[in-house]
């Protein structure tokens, strides 16, 4: 029996990489420095695995921005307008501009698309594809660090996304094609990397076909096979190890067990019932293996070791000890580094951090699967490793800590009324119009404002007791009243308190509800060097107090303007926190929205009359299987309006979502009954914008008309062609203005350029719209 692994978190134990990223970009240590920081983190996770006894160590896990990308530029698809930048730049940051854009020394290009990685808050870049397009080996990443790794002692088994996932993870940017009919041009790329490693040989090669979990067309199945067979006739001495993971393989299941692979990867924690599948179907080859994902890689439960033993033991029976391998659900990346680093018993009891596993400890869990499995039941039984697994479980179930009575009550006497608004939207139009008495096109942000290393390091010194309440609290009035004059001073109709108290969009309210805990260092990669910490929900949740009332109202009592009280949607703090696996995700779900209810109504109380519930997960945390969707969405949109429903019709609703595509769901969202929803749509060039176009979708829109995650200010004029394309599709009483994200990771010099060319492009809206030419 082998131990295998998918891949490794990349950001560094201590995020080494995004710290070194970031001083990269601001020019503040070179590229020798940068690769520097990468080659360490590499060895670091290599050893580590190596010492722990993992058998099939991952290389080419690591990125310096996103896996996708780094495929992008190894097989040479890079969009035309990078080309001349191609020439003129190092690969590197070639590279970063792709991931980024780039605005300097004459150079103005636009980052690529960016989209969520299936149902994770991960996000990758999305590959653009022509009908003509070109594939060649441009990077030898791949080799060079499977090669790097041989040199300090440690065979690894390279990791690379399959070609059928790439193509399909990618966008057609010209019509008349399918991006899947670029097989044939794509393959022999990937024939010259898999005849490169065998040449240094590499014995397993691990590659990435995410896409078998999801609904296939016959033409993408019979993709897979031709792909597939021809990888054997030609590399039959290669260990393929093909990766599926995130659900089962369903109805691609026949279509997968012929393909001719030594091993297949089976991810038993979201699809536990599929090796039951497998082994009674008959058709696994009587010489391919089965890579079992007992370990949970996407949350931070300990394993149960009992469930896992019990498993492994049905498949070795099935298929002998030789056939199975032990291994994580999917890459280690969503998870935390090392439980090892979290030290502070105020921040994480000890009662709770029992019950917790991080990639260092995953990779601890599999290896001792391995070894139980090979261990007679007396043996297993006093293992001390076993035992303590099975106290820790059992204590989790029995925790007084866990449980709160009152909440589970309430969610029980939910009624029907409690998720509608008292009026239907246009109804509620005319009184908000009425009330608000807005311009066309009325402006506004999506929340945060840029926080610096200053007010950092103000939260910082006043949680390590640096500085008393009344100091901090003085240091973030005087923050949140300069944000709002300049707001003032530029032009925007809705304002933003900027959210200077706030750590994160999801930890912040996870600090104050019941059920909730925090890590010091469980730091997760969102994309490129944005790291987050998300919170760990441990029981039943519920608010004790008021969360956001008291810098929303003193914000309010600065102007006459009206300002928008910013909250996080329901779905979006149960998708990206640490969710407990003990019940179901609706029923947390639920708990969360009755806790945002009562926020929004003691809100409006304060006189907050635009409320803005963030839902950029809700597409996110769609199942992978479309037949699986109904059920999600349902719940997924009750939350959202038993969150939103308890105010009055003149009170505004917001939303926000990013980064998804919303064909499929539009009539959900529609459902979900925001007074105004705002989007992402700026890297799309208003491509996202047409679902709610062809739905005629009847609510207020906000396209974003600016990329907050690239550096790069774009003009006025930029904006009013993307508020043309969008005005030309939905009706200019329905249009906001206003960019496609928060602006929490910008700095202040481009936030304010930026915001000032958008309030331009909506004036020149406004204008155009008044006077007419003829």
């Amino acid at each position: 029996m082998k131990t295998n692994n998918l891949g490794y978190p990349r950001i560094g134990s201590n995020r080494e990489l995004k710290k070194a990223s970031e001083l990269y970009w601001a020019g503040k240590i070179s590229a020798d420095e940068l690769i520097a920081t990468g080659k360490e983190i590499r060895s670091k996770n290599w050893h580590l695995q190596a010492s722990a006894g993992v058998d099939l160590i991952p290389s080419n896990d690591f990125s310096f921005y996103d896996q996708v990308l780094d495929l992008t530029l190894t097989v040479g698809a890079i969009p035309a307008r990078y080309h001349e930048l191609a020439k003129n730049n190092s690969a590197l940051d070639l590279y970063f501009a792709m991931a980024r854009g780039s605005q300097k020394e004459g150079q103005d290009v636009v980052a690529m698309e960016m989209t969520k990685w299936f149902d994770t808050n991960y996000h990758y870049i999305v590959p653009e594809f022509t009908k003509n397009q070109k594939f060649e080996l441009f990077s030898e990443k791949i080799i060079n660090e499977f090669k790097e790794a041989n040199a300090i002692g440690i065979k690894t088994k390279p990791v690379l996304i399959g070609p059928v996932s790439y193509l399909l993870l990618g966008k057609e940017k010209e019509e008349g094609f399918h991006r899947i009919e670029l097989i044939d041009a794509l393959l022999p790329v990937y024939f010259e990397i898999l005849e490169k490693l065998q040449a240094e040989n590499a014995e397993y090669i691990q590659l990435d076909e995410p896409f078998l979990a999801l609904n296939l067309t016959d033409k993408e199945r019979n993709t897979f096979t031709s792909v597939y067979n021809e990888i054997n006739i030609r590399f039959p001495k290669l260990k393929i190890v093909l990766a599926n993971y995130f659900d089962c393989f369903g109805e691609n299941l026949e279509t997968a067990l012929a393909l001719p692979v030594d091993t297949f990867h089976l991810d038993l924690v979201r699809c536990p019932l599929q090796l039951d599948d497998i082994l009674e179907s008959g058709k696994l080859a009587s010489n391919a293996n089965l890579s079992l994902g007992v370990v949970d890689g996407r949350n931070i439960w300990k394993n149960d070791f009992k469930k896992s033993l019990e498993i492994i033991k049905k498949a070795v029976d099935a298929l002998g000890e030789s056939r199975i391998l032990v291994a994580p659900s999917c890459s280690l990346i969503h998870s935390p580094c090392d439980l090892d680093l979290e030290t502070n018993d105020e921040t994480l009891t000890p009662e709770i951090k029992q019950w917790l596993a991080f990639a260092k400890q995953k990779i601890n869990e599999i290896v001792i699967l391995k070894q139980l499995s090979a261990s007679n039941e007396i043996d297993v039984k006093n293992s001390i490793d076993y035992e303590r697994n099975v106290i820790a479980n059992e204590n989790r179930k029995t925790s007084k800590l866990i449980h709160n009575n009152e909440v589970k009550a309430r969610v029980a006497g939910i009624t029907v009324s409690d998720d509608q608004r008292k009026s239907a939207f246009s109804v509620r139009r005319k009184s908000q119009i009425e009330a608000l008495k807005l311009p066309l096109f009325p402006t506004t942000t999506i929340g945060s404002f840029p926080q610096t290393a200053e007010v950092r390091s103000w939260r910082a010194k006043f949680k390590k007791g640096e500085l008393s309440t009344e100091e901090y609290n003085d240091l973030i009035e005087k923050e949140t009243e300069a944000t709002i004059r300049f707001q003032e001073e530029t032009g925007i109709d809705v304002l933003v308190h900027g959210e200077f108290e706030r750590n994160d969009m999801v930890e912040y309210f996870g600090e104050q509800l019941s059920g909730f805990t925090f890590t010091k260092n469980g730091w997760v990669q969102s994309y490129g060097s944005r790291c987050v910490k998300p919170p760990v929900i441990y029981g039943d949740v519920s608010r004790p107090t008021p969360m956001t009332v008291k810098w929303s109202k003193y914000a309010q009592s600065l102007t006459p303007k009206w300002v928008k009280g910013m909250l996080t949607g329901p779905v979006t703090i149960l998708q990206w926190s640490f969710v407990r696996n003990d019940q179901p995700r609706s029923e947390t779900c639920t708990q969360i929205a009755l806790a945002i209810r009562d926020e929004v109504v003691d809100l409006e109380k304060a006189g907050i009359k635009i409320i803005q519930i963030d839902e950029p997960a809700i597409r996110e945390g769609l199942p992978l299987r479309k037949e699986e969707w109904a059920k999600y969405l349902d719940w997924a949109v009750r939350a959202f309006r038993i969150s939103a429903s308890g105010v009055n019709d003149d009170t505004q609703i917001h939303t926000h979502m990013c980064y998804s595509e919303f064909n499929d769901i539009i009539q959900n969202i529609a459902d979900m009954d925001a007074d105004v929803i705002t989007i992402e749509c700026s890297r799309s060039q208003m491509e996202l914008l047409d679902a709610f176009a062809n739905f005629k979708y009847p609510n207020e829109i906000g396209p974003g008309v600016y990329d907050i995650h690239s550096p790069r200010v774009p003009s006025s004029q930029e904006m009013v062609k993307l508020l043309e394309k969008a005005s030309a599709v939905i009706p200019v009483d329905q249009l906001w203005v206003n960019p496609d994200c928060g602006l929490k990771t910008r700095h202040w010099d481009e936030t304010k350029k930026a915001l000032i060319e958008m309030v331009n492009a909506a004036q020149e809206m406004r204008t155009a719209v008044e006077n007419p030419v003829s």
